[in-house]
Formats: C-alpha cells, structure tokens, sequence
C-alpha cells in the first residue's frame, strides 16, 4: 500500500472526527507498535486520533518481583538459565541477565522453548530452567515442550512460569476510570490463539469497539477504518480485519494444549498489578517442571523504580516521549526498564521511529 493510498485512507478516517474533539484508540499488540510506526501512521494523525500503545510485549508487562527472581535463579549453583534474548538486557536495579553472564551465570539464549530441553539432555548434572514469558501466541509452544520434557521423562528441566492472559488485563482497561479508550487495535497474532469469542465483553459491557487487525500496511489502515466508522455511528462490534488468519473460535489444537498443561492462575503485572485468572499455572500432572517446586523462590513484589515511567506507558497513560528520561537517561544502549528494551516495547518502537 503506497504512502498516498494510505494517507488518503487515514484522511477519511480524520474526517468522522468532529472538530475539536480527540478519539484515543489503543493499539494493544507491541508488533502494531513497531509496524505502526515503521509506516509513519503517528505524524499523519494530527491531534484528532491518538494512537497508544498497550500491554502487548509480554517482557514489559513482567514484573519487577519476577525479573528479580530471575536473577535469584541465575546466581544459584549448577543453574543454567534459558531465555528469550529480549529477557536477557531488562534492568533490575542496576543489573540484567547480562551483566550476570559476564561475571560467570550460564545464562543462554533461545529461540524456541524446545531448544531448552537440548540444553537439559546435554547437561543432566545441572538445572536448567526456562523463563516462561508469553502471551497466548508463545504458550502452546510451551505447553508443548513441558509434555515433551515428561514423555522424555526430564528430571532437571523446569519452567519459571511468567506467562500472561490478554483478556483480563483489557478487562482491567476498560474498566480504568482514567483510560477512556474509545477503540481497540486487538492483537492478531493473539487472536489467531484464542479467537474472538474472548473480546466479546467489550462490546457487550463496555460498548466499546473493536478490530483484530494484521501487521501489513492494508491491515492496519483497514483497522482503523472499521473504529473509526463505529465510533462515529456508535455502533460497537468486534471487526475481524484479519481473518485470513483469525477464526471465530481460534486455533483448536493451540487451546486443547493450553488446557492440558496450565490453567488460569494469579499473575502480577507491571503498571497493572496482580490479576485474577491473567497467568498461566501449571496443572497438576505437570507440577514438576513447575520452578517453584525445584527451588525455594523469594517472594515479594519489590517496587517499579520511579524513574522509569514503563508501567504508565503499558496502560496508555503516557505516551513514551512523555516520560522525562525518554531519549536522555533512557535509550536502547542504557534503557532504565523493559519498554526500551523488548523488540516490541513501546518505547523501543518511538525511540527506533523518532516519534
């Protein structure tokens, strides 16, 4: 889609907006973030329709308290950590993964949970866990290598699960006094999981609207056509603008093993909180890979460090360039938290795009 068709496109969506009013639609997904402003939608917007970015890059929703075990579970004796690469720079304090590994932590990175179990096979003298961080999108693949790890009957593999539910923390959105989102961006690779059966509760007791938009040029375009004409109309209802990949009821296979290995558990979220039913906690016939069963974790939920403004851009509340150390004191080579660090961190994204 050239840049004329999609200025044209963004224009007719400006003009359902009446003068002097502002629409806030969040774009939940962190991969719309960068898409977002890789196309240069934000410049073109003007101050009628306000773009911001959700709690949709699960290493920057983890909390500060599982961070900080995380570097707990590295420093410990025959433990080798293994982690998506995203992880691996996220600051605790003035530590990371990183900095763990150079002082002598094993500490790998992976590109799939299945290469963890690899890395177990290899050293069964030693402890390896897996820092379990994902939405519904990654999950089933964990799922899938926690069965493997028993049908293999893997004795010194684990997960620290960290992984979290969409759903709820919308829920969480919707229901903030001081958000007033007017439209949801809804992730597609979350959708093409659980479908969209899930979201329905926003139309239905929010009355708010709603697209499932793809990551392409016409996807997001079309999106934002389909809010924008619902908003005007007030007709709310859940667009599927992606439904080359997104079914009504998902992916049948992906939630089936969702079910078999975790069900709905308490999970702590940062700018959030703790939420009820947002994580995902092992099921009793896998409790074994379960971390927390292999080691005594500390406990706690130590306070986010005040000057770093990512829990306030997860929840909208803030564009990133609003907090004072945006481009300063925080910037890819030294981010002070996980915003700037994760491939799909908001802040990472406004940063990379000069927005």
């Amino acid at each position: 889609m050239g840049e004329s068709l999609i200025k044209k496109a963004i224009s007719k969506s400006l003009h359902r907006i009446p003068d002097g009013r502002t629409w806030k639609i969040m774009e939940v997904c962190g991969t719309h973030t960068m898409s977002i402003g890789r196309m240069g939608i934000r410049p073109i917007l003007g101050n009628k329709l306000k773009l911001i970015s959700g709690p949709g890059c699960p290493v920057c929703v983890t909390s500060e308290g599982d961070l900080f075990r995380s570097l707990w579970l590295a420093r410990q004796k025959d433990v080798i950590i293994a982690t998506f690469g995203d992880m691996i720079r996220v600051p605790v304090g003035d530590e990371n993964l990183m900095d763990l590994k150079a002082y002598g932590a094993d500490v790998r990175v992976v590109y799939s949970p299945q290469d963890s179990l690899k890395i177990a096979m290899n050293n069964p003298g030693k402890q390896v866990v897996f820092l379990a961080v994902g939405f519904e999108t990654t999950s089933p693949t964990i799922a899938a290598t926690i069965k493997s790890a028993k049908m293999a009957g893997l004795k010194n593999f684990s997960i620290f699960p960290m992984m979290k539910l969409v759903p709820p923390a919308l829920q969480f959105i919707c229901a903030h006094p001081d958000l007033n989102i007017e439209g949801f961006l809804l992730p597609g690779h979350v959708s093409a999981i659980i479908g969209i059966e899930p979201y329905k509760f926003i139309v239905d007791k929010f009355s708010i609207p709603c697209a499932i938009g793809g990551f392409e040029d016409e996807d997001i375009v079309d999106s934002l056509l389909s809010l924008t004409e619902q908003i005007e109309k007030g007709k709310p209802q859940i667009y599927n603008s992606y439904s080359r990949v997104v079914k009504p009821d998902g992916n049948h296979v992906a939630l089936q093993l969702l079910r078999e290995v975790f069900h709905p558990g308490h999970a702590h979220w940062r700018g959030v909180g703790g939420l009820e039913s947002s994580g995902l906690d092992l099921n009793k016939a896998y409790a074994d890979f379960d971390v927390a069963n292999r080691f005594d974790l500390p406990g706690g939920e130590p306070p986010e460090r005040e000057d770093c403004l990512c829990g306030e851009v997860i929840l909208g509340k803030i564009l990133p360039g609003q907090c004072p150390q945006f481009g300063r004191g925080c910037t890819p080579q030294k981010p002070l938290g996980p915003c700037m660090v994760s491939s799909e961190g908001a802040c990472a994204a406004y940063y990379k795009y000069g927005q």
